[in-house]
């Protein structure tokens, strides 16, 4: 599966629950909060510091070893 940058946070984990691993290993605790239905995953790694290129390519490698 490919995420996008703009997909929400919340409907990463939720459609993928394996990204929650992902998010966790990258230090962003957004499982259960409450702004993950309105942050994008650019949005999320701007607040919390983590290299987007690299994150959005750890989710995509984790949905893919899913499938």
């Amino acid at each position: 599966m490919a995420f996008r940058f703009d997909d929400l946070v919340d409907d990463v984990m939720n459609g993928t629950p394996e990204t929650i691993r992902v998010f966790l290993e990258f230090k962003m605790r957004c499982v259960g909060c409450p702004i993950a239905c309105f942050h994008s995953v650019d949005d999320a790694c701007r607040e919390h510091g983590v290299d987007r290129e690299k994150f959005l390519a750890a989710l995509c490698a984790c949905a893919c070893a899913v499938e």
